[in-house]
């Protein structure tokens, strides 16, 4: 290992992912880069603080490069979401991939993504599926009866994006190495914990409370940070996420929902008629579920069709620079991709660059809308890169 990478949101930016960047700088890494959620994060949302502020808040804590993973790659599923980020950083000539797991063994992990890579388990799915399961129960189940165990591995949350980070390298036969850690002091979701004496606590527990309460499971740099984002009125503020979510869904065309990502089966219908009657998100959320579609598979389609993301899209065309050490900087010279701090610069490199660039100043002024003070449009264009 000598330039590794780590795929992630960093919302909020926390002790967890500063003792993973300790680890892989431990295990050898040389460069370290993080291609990190911009304008979007996979839950179906935008992040609680902006983008430079986390990306600053990884450089602080050791990173050394930080890309964006642009919406609409951010807000995908997990598989989505891994082979876009696989991509990208392969693109950037990372060698190493390092991330979370609860079963760190890359070994078990790679061999349950050569099963979901076979035409044998899509059949078992399929078939699962048709009795009324969620995808990943189908799934899950059909991992298992191929190969007894696998199935345990894909029902935990980080196991699960650590198979598809293994099956993109796989179908993608990226020059990268996966590097499994565990996941310390605190479960995805759970409660407070601690490692090595260090106070732990999730991403999504941080967000369940004030910025404030997050100061012991935060690096004291990123604390600061977090203080003058809220002085500065950039805390991401629910209510109005929510009302600028279904303003841009009351505006769509009803007939233009067929077209928007993760639509089957009729879904177009229900979404448009739980459009029409819901009086908040929550009631949206409540009006289209199933029990075939899971809750967060549901808010990335609310955001998909708030934000017109249509369902094909083409591997990220560029590598936009959100931050980076002047002395990581070199590294850029290498990326297979066009490469820089500038989105307007970016756009200018082909068709698809052209497209995934609006869709994503697209969802940066969606972000921007839902901070406690409005910020203004145009920030993917404008916004300078952190430099330390």
């Amino acid at each position: 290992m000598e330039f590794a990478g780590i795929i992630t949101e960093y919302d909020p930016f926390h002790n967890g992912h500063a003792a993973q960047l300790a680890a892989v700088r431990q295990a050898g890494a040389q460069c370290i880069a993080v291609c990190m959620s911009s304008g979007a994060v996979q839950r179906g949302g935008v992040p609680i603080m902006p983008d430079q502020m986390r990306a600053r808040a990884a450089l602080e804590a050791g990173a050394d490069l930080v890309v964006a993973l642009p919406a609409p790659y951010a807000c995908a599923t997990a598989e989505q979401f891994a082979a876009a980020g696989v991509f990208l950083l392969a693109a950037l000539g990372c060698d190493t991939l390092a991330f979370g797991a609860e079963t760190p063994d890359a070994a078990a992990l790679m061999q349950a993504a050569k099963l979901l890579c076979s035409t044998e388990i899509q059949t078992l799915i399929r078939e699962n599926l048709s009795t009324g399961q969620t995808y990943a129960a189908a799934r899950a189940q059909a991992a298992d009866h191929l190969l007894p165990g696998a199935g345990a591995l894909l029902r935990t949350p980080n196991n699960i994006l650590a198979i598809e980070y293994c099956k993109a390298i796989l179908t993608q036969e990226a020059a990268v190495t996966p590097l499994p850690l565990p996941r310390w002091g605190a479960a995805h979701g759970g409660a407070t914990g601690a490692h090595e004496g260090v106070p732990m606590a999730s991403a999504s527990y941080l967000r369940e409370h004030t910025p404030e309460e997050w100061a012991p499971f935060v690096p004291a740099a990123a604390m600061e940070l977090y203080r003058q984002a809220v002085a500065d009125g950039q805390l991401l503020d629910p209510q109005r996420m929510e009302t600028a979510l279904l303003a841009l869904l009351r505006a769509m065309p009803a007939d233009k929902l067929v077209e928007i990502r993760g639509i089957s089966e009729g879904l177009e219908n229900r979404l448009a008629a739980a459009i029409h009657d819901a009086c908040g998100l929550e009631d949206l959320y409540a009006r289209l579920k199933t029990k075939r579609y899971p809750h967060a598979r549901l808010r990335r389609l609310v955001l998909d069709a708030a934000l017109d993301i249509p369902e094909q899209l083409p591997l990220p065309p560029f590598l936009l620079v959100l931050g980076g050490r002047r002395a990581a900087l070199s590294r850029l010279k290498q990326a297979r991709l066009p490469v820089g701090t500038s989105l307007a610069d970016l756009v200018r490199t082909g068709a698809a660059a052209q497209q995934i660039g609006t869709i994503y100043s697209r969802t940066v002024d969606l972000s921007s809308l839902c901070r406690c003070k409005i910020q203004p449009m145009g920030l993917a264009f404008t916004a300078k890169p952190v430099l330390l």
